[in-house]
């Protein structure tokens, strides 16, 4: 592993100090260009800004290549990074929206050793044919062929790259390394933007992608979850090894590549309302989610299901980030930003020249922009990133799940645009918000978690006995109400931090309407 780590540092040495080489011969040239220049200054002016525009777009353009040719981590560090306004300038932002894990397609006989390693060397018995002269999909962790199973079902294979997988665990040593250097150098930039907790949620989520176990387990849990969404399938697995993959074959194809017109209307707008709403309870109810839901992935076609695809990057949260999300969506589907900009900050950290009050007023002008907009009008990724920015500059800082989330989100925004632009995102997740409550009480009647919830509410009753007096008081009478939008004095006005209810609190609201409806006539 040690000479792996070499061999993929001397490589990324060698592309990167190409890149500032190159970045060094370009302003050379301009330099000199700008010597000989005997233009008027009108015109020089006009040059000149014309040709900083061109630098930027080649700057741009060189980072993504330099990406692309560093291999499959450093794509999805790149794609990641695109939804980062607080550490990337725009015009490589944009850029780099346009990476592609698209990698030349190699010959089948390079992954035939591959199949015989995990499959074995009878591994041609296993299907009755499998079309090798062009792959269904091509990336650089593996490729995709369809196959025909004995009885004819058709099916799909997906076969990893050999050594990728050495290569991309070497890259990520390496980024831990630099993630340590960059805590040390700045602590300032760290204290807002925590890179080495970022990275770790990145590794966590790819690491499927690198054993194909981990990928078909995803895909298993996946299913159980997605069942009550009729418009929605998930590939089943019919075969699992480290490196390779057989699973049923989506029907369709792409939303990206779809003619909305041989869909109906209700068709196409319950696929859409259905994906959101999975997505929406593996965020906030089942903790669980595609990292990479783009339209590349979602497969559908008219009179039946659409199927979510490759789930091998997927994101999971803990239960006190995932209670803390759930308001703050609640804040943007009431248009309440001062209450989003409060949201965020309990579920970041405020660093020591963080500014609550700016923030807020941020969050209050932003917010009311957006909240009513359909995604023909909105991209809910881009103002994803507009509250991160803000939240950075204001000097709050954000947690390390924000940036898979973030990924997820703008993919999850495209996808449904594809199929039904006309969709309002606040509306679909207000509709959805008690199904996510009633999930949320039945959580807490669980024993393990009951149990925990109510020491939680016994602590709260020494911190804080007239709100637990109250509580408790109210739910004897079967009448709380959980007031997520309670005023509260930042620290940075003055105050002491805010006292927020305990996850389980929250859980207990939606216990109590669980409750409520239980008893009522």
């Amino acid at each position: 592993m040690t000479s792996v780590v070499g061999d993929r540092l001397r490589l990324v040495v060698k592309v990167l100090g190409s890149l500032v080489a190159d970045e060094v011969g370009q302003a050379t040239r301009l330099r000199r260009r700008a010597r000989r220049d005997t233009r008027s200054p009108a015109e020089d002016t006009d040059s000149s800004a014309g040709s900083g525009a061109g630098a930027e777009q080649r700057r741009a353009r060189a980072v993504r290549q330099a990406l692309e040719s560093l291999g499959p981590f450093y794509v999805k560090l790149g794609q990641i990074l695109s939804t980062r306004p607080d550490m990337v300038p725009p015009s490589i932002r944009e850029e780099l929206q346009n990476l592609h894990d698209q990698v030349d397609v190699q010959p089948f006989s390079v992954f035939e050793p591959v199949l015989a390693r995990d499959l074995g060397p009878d591994w041609k018995l296993r299907f009755d044919d499998v079309e090798t002269v062009a792959p269904l999909g091509a990336a650089s962790l593996a490729q995709v062929y369809r196959v025909t199973l004995p009885g004819g079902r058709p099916a799909v294979v997906k076969i990893q790259r050999p050594g990728i997988r050495e290569g991309v665990l070497a890259d990520m040593a390496l980024m831990r390394r630099a993630s340590k250097i960059v805590a040390r150098v700045a602590p300032r930039f760290n204290e807002v933007i925590d890179i080495e907790a970022m990275l770790g949620s990145v590794f966590d989520a790819m690491e499927p992608e690198l054993d194909f176990n981990g990928e078909a387990r995803n895909m298993d849990e996946a299913r159980g979850h997605i069942r009550s969404f009729r418009s929605l399938e998930v590939p089943r697995v019919l075969h699992a090894s480290p490196r390779v993959l057989v699973q049923s074959l989506a029907g369709g194809k792409s939303v990206r590549h779809i003619d909305r017109a041989h869909f109906t209307d209700d068709e196409r707008i319950e696929i859409g309302k259905d994906l959101l709403r999975f997505m929406y309870h593996g965020y906030f109810v089942h903790r669980f989610f595609h990292a990479d839901p783009h339209a590349g992935n979602v497969f559908a076609a008219p009179g039946g299901p659409a199927t979510l695809i490759d789930w091998g990057m997927v994101g999971r949260l803990d239960r006190r980030t995932s209670l803390q999300l759930l308001p703050l969506f609640m804040t943007l589907a009431q248009n309440d930003g001062a209450g989003l900009a409060q949201h965020w900050a309990e579920m970041g950290r405020l660093t020591p020249w963080a500014n609550m009050p700016a923030f807020a007023a941020d969050m209050a002008a932003f917010v009311p922009k957006v909240s009513h907009l359909s995604l023909e009008d909105m991209n809910f990724g881009v103002s994803l990133t507009t509250v991160l920015a803000k939240a950075t500059k204001r000097g709050i800082g954000s947690p390390p799940a924000v940036s898979l989330l973030g990924k997820s989100f703008a993919n999850l925004d495209g996808s449904v645009r594809c199929l039904a632009p006309e969709i309002t995102l606040p509306e679909v997740f207000q509709g959805e918000v008690p199904k996510i409550l009633f999930a949320l009480g039945r959580e807490f009647l669980g024993r393990n978690q009951f149990a925990r919830n109510s020491m939680e509410l016994l602590l709260a009753a020494v911190t804080s006995p007239e709100q637990a007096r109250g509580v408790l008081s109210d739910i004897a009478n079967r009448q709380f109400a959980l007031n997520i939008h309670e005023p509260r004095t930042p620290p940075s006005m003055g105050g002491q931090r805010p006292t927020r209810p305990s996850g389980g609190l929250l859980a207990l609201g939606a216990l109590a309407v669980l409750l409520g409806r239980r008893r009522s006539p």
